[in-house]
């Protein structure tokens, strides 16, 4: 007699769940222009903080014996009006605009984040004095206020004044597409079932709503870097920003800009180093802002 045994059929095994992470690095190395950018914005970094180092002229030492000299062994990139060795002020200059770059990037993300979040979430009175402050800033000649404060402060309390001064006038755009996505997100059945467990309202909006929109808010700090650069520039350009001793490409090419035709070795180098550097954020910033949100690339094309 022969026994029927009874085979159960296979299941087959659920497909793996897809790992955003993973999706996303893939995403990016197979964009040309982040890899560039990401290639660009290394070699400065490291020419920023190695080139002070192997140079043999100190920031603010002088050479006496070559003032406004071209290149040459003793000087790669030439020399100043006063001797200064422009190889050494460009690196270090690069090093401060690039720290100052990432500071305000960080500070003004962070103001758009929590303001943004907390006027969309509570609503009501809060909601309405939030956006009250963020289109008064908005409608602020703000080029203005950061020259006349600059002036007064920056002098006295270094370049951190300069990069909480930038940060303040740079959150407000941010902010507002911060809150009109909290508004959407704080209907959703998650945050209603976090309501219901009495989950505190901060704990709900840094632990559920803010990460939602993480990529909105890290292709914003990208960008951020390359107009905190600019601006800096700009302010110091004029004299208004990082005041000596301190240096950074603003202050380089503003010595440099009246001897752009007669000594242009004073002013191309930083300059250039400059749209190469604002240009490499930027196009890390397309990169990640069409891997985080893939249909701003869909909207583009």
């Amino acid at each position: 007699m022969t026994t029927v045994t009874e085979t159960t059929p296979e299941v087959p095994a659920a497909p793996p769940a897809p790992n955003r992470l993973k999706d996303i690095a893939r995403q990016l190395i197979e964009t040309r222009r982040v890899i560039v950018g990401i290639v660009i914005l290394v070699l400065l970094t490291l020419f920023a903080f190695i080139g002070p180092v192997i140079s043999p002229w100190g920031v603010s030492e002088r050479d006496y014996t070559a003032l406004l000299e071209g290149l040459s062994p003793d000087h790669w990139f030439g020399t100043n009006r006063t001797g200064q060795d422009i190889f050494t002020q460009t690196t270090a200059g690069l090093q401060k605009s690039l720290l100052i770059g990432l500071l305000v990037a960080l500070i003004s993300t962070a103001m758009a984040a929590v303001i943004g979040a907390f006027a969309g979430y509570f609503g009501g009175l809060t909601d309405k004095a939030l956006t009250w402050i963020a289109d008064l800033a908005l409608v602020l000649p703000s080029f203005v206020i950061l020259a006349i404060l600059s002036r007064h402060f920056v002098g006295n309390g270094g370049w951190l004044i300069l990069v909480i001064l930038l940060a303040a006038f740079s959150w407000m755009v941010t902010s507002k597409m911060v809150r009109g996505l909290t508004i959407s997100l704080r209907e959703r059945e998650y945050i209603h079932a976090a309501r219901f467990m009495g989950v505190p309202s901060h704990k709900i909006i840094f632990r559920h709503i803010l990460p939602n929109m993480s990529s909105l808010l890290i292709a914003d700090a990208t960008i951020m870097v390359s107009t905190a650069i600019i601006g800096e520039t700009a302010l110091s350009y004029f004299g208004l920003g990082v005041q000596s001793p301190d240096i950074s490409l603003g202050v380089v090419i503003a010595d440099g800009a009246s001897f752009a035709t007669t000594a242009p070795w004073v002013f191309v180098f930083p300059t250039a180093l400059l749209v190469l550097l604002v240009l490499a954020v930027n196009m890390i910033g397309d990169g990640l802002r069409d891997a985080l949100d893939p249909t701003a690339k869909s909207r583009r094309s």
